[in-house]
């Protein structure tokens, strides 16, 4: 059964490290917005290989709280009509802490959204000023009692860490803070510069330093041993829960199991055959022009070979804890792990153990990801 994805491309102000899809400053295209996505969900149920009941859904962004509860309300009454909604299905909702209210916390609630991901980023107003965050410290708690208020008791908060001149113990007071708010989930992201970025661009100037190799792994590593301690599970590089606490939804993505994406950026996955990637192209106003033609505003990316699915299947599967099952990619493709990558899993050397059942990186391993999955892509 698949998931949905829905993006919301609008911010209030556009955060200097970010380089997802999103606009600011568009409050007009964003009112009409809800309905795009209802059309969008329409032609896809009439015309495409979907079908229900979806499992989760995840509004994404941009900053989906800038859309009114009883937008979001339409939304998902359109996607329960077209598609169906399991019972137990769990809705997300991101929200930056800036732009919620009582009311509108309780709207979301009411309209079926159960899972809340605030977007704290760090609870230092002088770190939220270097991020070009919208909001205070103080707005960033006040956002989580009131989403406890509104019932919601599956609660994420996303922290940034190794951010410019940052030292373990300013790391250490900083989760003790996330803490104190009893979150369900962390999701927890290095600060990094993607090209084309302000970040990045005052990077390469000289006038942003992050920190080096060395002080990102002591970072990492102090925010994995106190997270752990309180009672966390590191499920995946950057997230971590309480028991059955799992973003549901993320967590298919890292199965690679199929997805509906809808909205303006939004990207999908197709399980049939090898799999296929589509995305619809971040561009408003083709979006909008191919939805009134009643058109499929997707376009393919990639059609998987069978090489190419066990690479991404180990890319994706071998940043969780859970990793990858050799049994069932065995049965998936005709060859164990270590047969279809000998060369890799070699050169990932003691970071890659096959523990029982199932190939996982240590935790020295997640640190070196990037430099030791590329053997296998």
């Amino acid at each position: 059964m698949p998931a949905l994805y829905l993006h919301v491309p609008f911010c209030r102000r556009k955060c200097p490290y970010c380089d997802f899809f999103s606009l600011a400053g568009h409050a007009s295209q964003l009112a009409h917005y809800p309905d795009l996505l209802i059309r969008h969900l329409r032609l896809a149920a009439s015309t495409g290989p979907w079908k229900g009941p979806l499992t989760s859904v995840f509004f994404g962004g941009g900053t989906p709280s800038l859309l009114p509860a009883a937008a979001v309300a339409r939304v998902l009454a359109a996607a329960r009509a077209e598609f169906g909604i399991e019972a137990a299905a769990e809705v997300t909702l991101e929200a930056n802490p800036g732009t919620v209210t009582p009311t509108t916390l309780a709207g979301y609630r009411e309209a079926g959204v159960n899972r809340l991901s605030l977007g704290v980023q760090t609870l230092d107003d002088a770190g939220l000023r270097t991020l070009g965050r919208v909001h205070t410290a103080a707005e960033a708690c006040q956002a989580v009692a009131w989403a406890r208020r509104a019932g919601f008791s599956n609660l994420s908060l996303d922290l940034m860490f190794a951010l410019p001149g940052q030292t373990t113990s300013d790391l250490h007071a900083e989760v003790d803070r996330l803490l104190a708010l009893s979150p369900e989930h962390l999701s927890c992201y290095g600060l990094s510069v993607e090209e084309q970025t302000p970040f990045y661009h005052l990077h390469r100037r000289g006038d942003l330093e992050l920190p080096d190799e060395e002080r990102y792994a002591a970072l990492f590593l102090a925010l994995h041993e106190r997270l752990s301690r309180a009672g966390y599970a590191h499920y995946e590089i950057s997230n971590y829960a309480r028991p059955s606490r799992q973003c549901r939804h993320n967590l298919g993505y890292w199965q690679r199991l199929a997805y509906l994406g809808v909205g303006a950026g939004a990207h999908s996955f197709l399980d049939a055959g090898w799999g296929e990637r589509r995305a619809v192209a971040p561009d408003l106003s083709r979006y909008a022009q191919c939805l009134a033609r009643g058109e499929n505003p997707e376009q393919t990316l990639e059609t998987f070979d069978r090489r190419g699915a066990m690479a991404e299947t180990l890319y994706l599967g071998l940043r969780t804890a859970a990793g990858i099952n050799d049994d069932q990619f065995r049965q998936r493709f005709g060859l164990g792990v270590a047969e279809a990558f000998p060369a890799a899993v070699e050169k990932a050397g003691r970071h890659l153990r096959l523990q029982g059942e199932s190939w996982t990186f240590d935790l020295d391993g997640w640190l070196l990801y990037d430099h030791l999955i590329t053997p296998f892509l």
